[in-house]
């Protein structure tokens, strides 16, 4: 252990603790670049420079380990003037071009000038120049001049991707950041060394010149990539629609979660937002005779109730996807299968597998396959034997949430479904070949338009916040629920997201005694509210 003192703040750390964390545990904050908590220590940027009492020397606060006795300054006069001197530094031949840089606005070269530098420049050659607007692969784009040489980039790909595609070339002011001969940055994370790079150095090619960050708000989400269920933060713009094609979310970045993603997350979970706002379902339909037509939400959920007020409970099957919530799923298993009495409801298909590693990316790519089984495992009959008793005509109506079953059946299955079902009723976000051929469509929310739980694959429940309102006439899939019991006149005791996970705290065991409280931001494990002592209501 050593006890020292930080601007006059007492501390005892363990022996190994290095000053900028010892500062960060008294909520000083010591200003960095190459620093990084998740990459090895490089030392270069000198920008956290602290003086501590009896050494000679100004010291690195990245790498300074504490010692006993200690008396540290990270605001004196001398460390001021050490701070502006290596900004002078660094500014000497970065280019004045923050009006046309995307980083501008979240910037840590403005920020830490503003705070430590505001010098007048003595600069009176020709900058160097380099390298601008060069590819470096699918997703990042390189501007050579605005970069200050921390090396996070180049530490990531060597130590977290262990991929080696990038390094810094040449010496003194003609330094800068390339690919290795031969090399693309094309790794499967490529996009977290813009999330690392604190000035406009990389840039992301699909937020480039979309929207000025200012211009940005953000929503605390979950990735519905794949069943890791990393964090992630969703920036949209809802005031400027000429911006990014119309479409409301700008970008996707990720959240730090220690238990989950650290603070990472794949390319593909980083650039699959799209759908969040393309190829929408916003207005119910109804086929008729002539062609789809157009409804209002409460025809269509009047239509919804007399298909199933009409029909016996053995000749309807319900398929729920597994992009659905907790409380979406447990929405409908309570409703269909307590209260109608539907056997003929489950959510396993045979989805194939995507890509997996052994870092984030899991061969499952579905955000709540663990949720639904404990929410829905009780059902007798698996997915694979409603669709053929569909297809034997044993089924009359077939109910799917989210599902596009030509991707997982083919367009021959899907056809013989078509001939052989009274009813096709579709209850999702987006069009797909099941919403086109369907007899009925109700438009659902996507995850960014709702509040929720996602439960991953390690028993993990995270919560997902409404980041927007809905377009059109779309609804969480529990809402739609509701309005169709309320349509039904049966029961249906939740008005809220948060009463379902109530309910289904009540139902469920491992959910027992969960809530959102309970869940926090970094979620909560399945059983954990239990092993503290929450217990069923009966």
């Amino acid at each position: 252990m050593a006890t020292l003192k930080i601007n006059g703040k007492e501390i005892t750390v363990d022996k190994g603790t290095t000053v900028m964390k010892a500062a960060e545990k008294l909520g000083i904050f010591i200003p960095r670049y190459c620093f990084h908590p998740a990459l090895s220590i490089a030392g270069s940027c000198r920008m956290c420079l602290v003086e501590v009492e009896k050494m000679p020397k100004p010291a690195i606060a990245c790498q300074t380990q504490c010692q006993d006795g200690m008396n540290v300054f990270t605001d004196s006069d001398k460390v001021k003037k050490l701070r502006q001197a290596v900004l002078e530094f660094l500014l000497i031949n970065h280019p004045l071009d923050c009006p046309v840089c995307d980083q501008a606005g979240e910037c840590e070269l403005q920020d830490y000038y503003m705070q430590y530098g505001l010098f007048d420049s003595r600069l009176n050659e020709k900058k160097v120049k380099k390298h601008k607007a060069v590819s470096l692969g699918k997703t990042v784009m390189l501007d050579s001049e605005r970069c200050v040489l921390c090396a996070r980039c180049v530490r990531f790909t060597d130590e977290v991707t262990e991929t080696h595609e990038l390094g810094i070339f040449n010496r003194g002011d003609n330094s800068e950041v390339g690919l290795l001969p031969e090399k693309e940055l094309r790794n499967p994370y490529s996009g977290n060394v813009v999330d690392l790079c604190p000035v406009g150095a990389l840039t992301d090619k699909d937020f480039r010149f979309k929207c000025r960050v200012w211009y940005l708000k953000s929503g605390a989400s979950i990735c519905t990539g794949c069943s890791r269920g990393c964090n992630t933060r969703i920036d949209y713009n809802l005031d400027r629609p000429h911006h990014g094609h119309g479409n409301r979310v700008m970008r996707v970045k990720p959240r730090e979660n220690q238990e989950v993603n650290r603070w990472w997350i794949c390319d593909e979970g980083r650039y699959n937002y799209k759908f969040i706002d393309e190829n929408r379902i916003l207005t119910p339909q109804v086929k008729t005779t002539e062609a789809l037509r157009r409804i209002s939400l409460s025809e269509a959920l009047r239509v919804f109730a007399d298909t199933i007020s009409g029909s016996k409970p053995q000749e309807i099957g319900i398929l729920a996807s597994t992009q659905l919530t907790n409380e979406d799923l447990f929405a409908i298993h309570k409703f269909f299968k307590d209260t109608l009495g539907f056997t003929n409801l489950d959510y396993r298909l045979p989805i194939p597998d995507g890509e997996s590693d052994d870092f984030l990316r899991t061969s499952d790519k579905s955000p709540n396959t663990r949720g639904a089984y404990e929410i829905i495992k009780k059902t007798r009959v698996n997915g694979n034997e409603i669709i053929l008793k569909a297809r034997k005509g044993e089924i009359k109506t077939l109910i799917v949430f989210g599902y596009d079953l030509k991707e997982i059946y083919g367009d021959k299955t899907l056809e013989e479904l078509r001939a052989s079902l009274k009813q096709l009723i579709f209850v999702g976000s987006n069009n797909n070949s099941t919403s086109e051929i369907a007899d009925l469509t109700i438009p659902s929310s996507v995850y960014a338009e709702k509040n929720g739980t996602f439960t991953n694959h390690d028993g993990r429940v995270q919560k997902i916040t409404k980041t927007f309102g809905s377009l059109g006439e779309v609804k969480p899939e529990w809402e739609i629920i509701k309005l169709l019991a309320e349509n039904l006149e049966k029961d249906f005791p939740y008005g809220s997201a948060e009463e379902v996970m109530a309910g289904l705290g009540e139902d469920v065991s491992l959910f027992y005694g969960m809530n959102y409280s309970f869940i926090g931001e970094g979620g909560a494990l399945l059983g954990a509210a239990a092993a503290k002592g929450a217990r069923r209501k009966d």
